[in-house]
C-alpha cells in the first residue's frame, strides 16, 4: 500500500463511515457551514474551485470551476437550474465511484450542496448505475438522514439556502453515462445522447440550465472549500492538481482502489502500489484509464499518470482505471471482447457508431479465431478512422475507435501472426484479464 497522503479515502476506513454521526465526528458538513455562515458568495466558491485547478474525474478532465461558471447569470435568466451527479459508473475497468457512494455518501451530499449553492441550483439528481444496489441504498439513506437533520431541503442550516436532492436508478445502459444520455434517461425517455449545441448549461434537464459532474469530482469540493485552493494545488502536478482514485485491475498482485497524487509513473503504481505483475510474469500491455482510452505497450510504463503526460504517450487519462495485462495475454482477444461491449452498448443513433462497432467486433473476432486476412488488419484502421474523432453525437464511437487504433499501432505483429498461423499464437497460455482479482 502506498504511503502518499490521502484525504478522499480517509473516512472510508472508519467504522460506520456511511452514517451522519460518524461523518460529523470526522469534520463533516464543516465546509458547508463555512460557505453558508461566513458567508461565502456563490462567486467566491466558484473562484476557489477555479484557483484549485480541480479537473473533472469522469473522463474528460475539464476544469470544474470553469464548467460551473458556464451556468447563465441569474439576473438575466431566472429559469430553474439543476445539478446532475453522474454515478452511472460503467466504463470497463472503472470501480472508484462505488467506493465513495458506499462508504462516504455524506461526503457526496455535502459536495452537492456546495455545488448547488455556487451555481444557484435548486435541486440535484444523483443518477446511479442500476447494478449498484448497496451504493444506491447507502446514498438514499444518507439523504434521508441529512434531510431529517435540516441539511437537505428548505432553509439548510437555518439559512436562506434551500436545495433538494433526489435519487434515480439507471437500468444498466453504458450510454447513460454520457451526460446528455443521462439527462434524457432522467426525464423518463430512452437514453439517447443529444446533439450539442445546445449545451447542458443552457438547455439541460427539462430545458433548463444544468451542470453534470462525476461523483469523485463533487467529492473533492468540500475538501477544497475547507482547506483551500493552495492546499489542493500542493498535490499532483501543475495542470493535474490533487489526488485521484486509481482503480487497479488485471494481472496484478494487489488489485483495488487507491488514492494517489497525479504525476506518479505508471511503473511506480504497478510495482509499489499494486505489488507488481502477478505470478512473477512480465508486463505486456496496460490501459491507463479504462478500456476507451487505448491500450499502451509495456514500453510506455514509465509514463506519468496525469492528463497531459498520458495524452502525450498516445492515450488518455480517462477515469484513472488502470488495467494491467501480463505476457500471456492475447491482445487480439482483449480487443474482440472490448469491441463486443461497445457494439452491444451503442444506442444506434449514428450510423458510424452503429455499423462501425459491429464491423470492428466482427473483424477482431474473425482474426482472433484464425479466420482473418491481412486486409482485415488494415481494414480495422480504415473503419476506426471513419468513426472518430468527433464524427458522432457522443463519444461512444470514439471510445471504440481509440482502442482499435492503439491495438493496430502497438500490436500489429500479433494481429498478423493470428492471420499467418490461422489461430491464436498464445492458445492455451493466455489468461482472462482480472482472473483471480
Amino acid at each position: 500500500m502506498s504511503a502518499h497522503p490521502t484525504y478522499m479515502l480517509d473516512r472510508c476506513e472508519v467504522a460506520d463511515s456511511h452514517t451522519l454521526k460518524v461523518y460529523r465526528e470526522n469534520g463533516g458538513y464543516e465546509a458547508l457551514e463555512k460557505v453558508l455562515k461566513t458567508p461565502l458568495s456563490p462567486e467566491d466558491v466558484i473562484a476557489v474551485l477555479k484557483d484549485s485547478g480541480l479537473r473533472g474525474r469522469g473522463g474528460a478532465g475539464f476544469p470544474t470551476g470553469l464548467k460551473w461558471s458556464f451556468m447563465p447569470d441569474v439576473a438575466k435568466d431566472d429559469r430553474p437550474r439543476y445539478l446532475a451527479v453522474n454515478a452511472d459508473e460503467s466504463e470497463p475497468g472503472t470501480c472508484k465511484d462505488r467506493v465513495l457512494l458506499r462508504e462516504d455518501p455524506h461526503g457526496l451530499i455535502e459536495g452537492i450542496l456546495i455545488a448547488c449553492y455556487a451555481m444557484r441550483a435548486e435541486a440535484a439528481y444523483v443518477y446511479v448505475r442500476g447494478e449498484y444496489r448497496l451504493p444506491y441504498e447507502r446514498v438514499a439513506a444518507a439523504i434521508d438522514e441529512a434531510r431529517a437533520a435540516g441539511l437537505v431541503g428548505e432553509n439548510v442550516m437555518g439559512t436562506d439556502f434551500s436545495c433538494q436532492i433526489w435519487m434515480h436508478k439507471g437500468a444498466g445502459a453504458y450510454i447513460c453515462g454520457e451526460e446528455t444520455g443521462l439527462m434524457e434517461s432522467l426525464e423518463g425517455k430512452r437514453g439517447h445522447p443529444r446533439p450539442k449545441p445546445p449545451f447542458p448549461a443552457g438547455y439541460g434537464l427539462w430545458g433548463n440550465p444544468t451542470t453534470v459532474n462525476n461523483v469523485e469530482t463533487i467529492q473533492n469540493v468540500p475538501f477544497i472549500v475547507s482547506r483551500g485552493a493552495e492546499w489542493f494545488r500542493s498535490m499532483g502536478t501543475e495542470k493535474s492538481t490533487g489526488n485521484f482514485l486509481c482503480g487497479i485491475s488485471g494481472h496484478v498482485e494487489r488489485p483495488g482502489v487507491y488514492e494517489l497524487p497525479f504525476g506518479l509513473s505508471a511503473r511506480s503504481i504497478l510495482e509499489e502500489v499494486a505489488g507488481g505483475v502477478w505470478k512473477g510474469r512480465e508486463l505486456k500491455a496496460f490501459f491507463p484509464g479504462g478500456s476507451s482510452t487505448g491500450v499502451l505497450p509495456a514500453g510506455s510504463i514509465d509514463v506519468a499518470m496525469d492528463h497531459d503526460s498520458v495524452k502525450g504517450a498516445g492515450s488518455m487519462f480517462g477515469t484513472g482505471a488502470m488495467i494491467f495485462m501480463d505476457e500471456t495475454t492475447c491482445v487480439t482477444r482483449i480487443a474482440e471482447v472490448t469491441l463486443r461491449f461497445y457494439e452491444h452498448e451503442s444506442c444506434g443513433q449514428c450510423s458510424q457508431c452503429r455499423e462501425g462497432t459491429q464491423w470492428l467486433h466482427q473483424i477482431f473476432r474473425r482474426i482472433e479465431r484464425g479466420q482473418g486476412t491481412m486486409d482485415d488488419v488494415d481494414m480495422l484502421s480504415t473503419l476506426a478512422s471513419g468513426m472518430a474523432p468527433g464524427k458522432t453525437i457522443c463519444a461512444l464511437s470514439d471510445a471504440a475507435a481509440i482502442p482499435t487504433h492503439s491495438v493496430v499501432k502497438h500490436f500489429r505483429d500479433e494481429l498478423e501472426e493470428h492471420v499467418r498461423l490461422g489461430r491464436c499464437p498464445l492458445a492455451g497460455t493466455s489468461q482472462p484479464v482480472g482472473a483471480g482479482a
